[in-house]
């Protein structure tokens, strides 16, 4: 297992530390659950040692003077046991970082001749349509460039952020407000593993999953690509959460077991991407008469799903970027779905992902799924097959 250098502790990462420590766990067995170097805990736990209420001038401990140098694995923590008690707690470890990292990132402050100086050379630069990085490497502000976009978009100069030449272009980067899936549930479950299962059980085909979004806020829909034709069904969410994901795939998982089809026997590998509607792997996993196996992609890697990130330009071609879904019916994402797995493909020689996929499994499957044949004369790739609609 690799190490994550350069990268910052999260909260995650100083929680595992205290279970750890807990458990009498040795800096290296932490160091290795979550990647990290063994002298990088050791410093961790030695900078953020808390000394107990109550103990403060006892005798230090003999035990404290090697690792792991606190006491929260010691069976007698709660006990009095006449020394001096250390102890490491994550969020206070945590909490101390975030705090030193704001005042790390205010700088120096500057008095007030000073800022009314670097004022007038930040606005002056400014209002003649220079850029910042032009201005500073021009004259000597006695700041960094991050304080100065931090003072104009706090509104300290004359000047504001607005006035920059290329802000409007640009729109804050939006962050997602689902919770991450747990570091554990990825567990056996990365893009590596996924590869050796496949080489292990001798796989040539996988379930790929996404998601494709409407308009911000509303509907969208949960996309499903079978790998070795293309094959893609959908279905549509109310919400992007991983509640409603768990509940379509088990009503999906629920109609295919009462018509006597085992999902996770005909599926048995989901590839999926890390984001937070999927966290409920259990639910994704489970089938009702067995288990499909699943896995995630690397962060920020597409492409490792590219299958059905292709068989998306395709629905695009009819539900273009912004269109909203709320006027949609499930009714209306299978006739889409029908006529993308109806288009003949060069890849597959001139036949449609439809005949590849009813000639491996049947016609009952394909429209179980919500999917039916399209004539090649019928086919339309475009919003007019939902002109009343969007």
């Amino acid at each position: 297992m690799t190490t994550q250098k350069y990268k910052h502790m999260t909260l995650s990462d100083r929680t595992d530390i205290q279970v750890g420590l807990e458990n009498r766990k040795t800096f290296k067995e932490i160091a290795l659950e979550i990647q990290k170097d063994p002298t990088t805990v050791a410093k961790e736990v030695k900078r953020n040692k808390l000394i107990k209420n109550g103990t403060e001038g006892y005798p230090e401990c003999p035990l404290l003077k090697k690792a792991p140098y606190i006491c929260n694995g010691c069976p007698k923590k709660r006990m009095k046991c006449g020394f001096e008690k250390s102890f490491y707690y994550a969020k206070r470890a945590q909490r101390d970082y975030e705090n030193l990292l704001s005042e790390a990132r205010e700088g120096t402050p500057l008095d007030k001749e000073a800022f009314w100086e670097m004022d007038k050379i930040i606005s002056d630069g400014i209002n003649k349509g220079q850029r910042i990085y032009h201005i500073m490497a021009s004259q000597d502000v006695g700041v960094h460039k991050s304080t100065v976009y931090r003072y104009l978009n706090k509104g300290y100069l004359s000047v504001s952020s607005i006035d920059l030449p290329r802000a409007v272009k640009f729109r804050k980067r939006k962050k997602s407000k689902l919770p991450p899936i747990f570091k554990a549930d990825k567990e056996g479950r990365r893009y590596e593993d996924f590869l050796s299962y496949l080489e292990e059980n001798n796989l040539s085909s996988w379930l790929e999953m996404d998601t494709v979004v409407g308009r911000v806020g509303g509907k969208l829909l949960l996309t499903f690509n079978v790998s070795f034709c293309n094959f893609i069904f959908a279905r549509l969410l109310d919400g992007k959460s991983a509640t409603e994901v768990a509940k379509h795939i088990q009503t999906i998982k629920l109609d295919l077991h009462k018509a006597g089809w085992k999902f996770s026997e005909n599926f048995p590998v989901i590839l999926t991407d890390n984001g937070g509607e999927f966290a409920r792997v259990d639910d994704i996993e489970i089938d009702h008469e067995g288990q499909s196996q699943l896995f995630f992609c690397d962060p920020n890697r597409s492409d490792q799903k590219g299958r059905i990130e292709k068989n998306h330009t395709l629905i695009r071609d009819i539900l273009p970027k912004k269109t909203s879904f709320d006027n949609l019916t499930q009714e209306d994402i299978n006739l889409v779905c029908s006529h993308v797995n109806s288009v003949k493909r060069a890849s597959l020689n001139g036949k449609t992902a439809y005949e590849m996929f009813t000639f491996t499994y049947n016609e009952e499957v394909a429209n179980l799924l919500g999917i039916q044949r399209i004539q090649a004369q019928d086919v339309l790739q475009s919003p007019k097959l939902l002109k009343d609609k969007l």
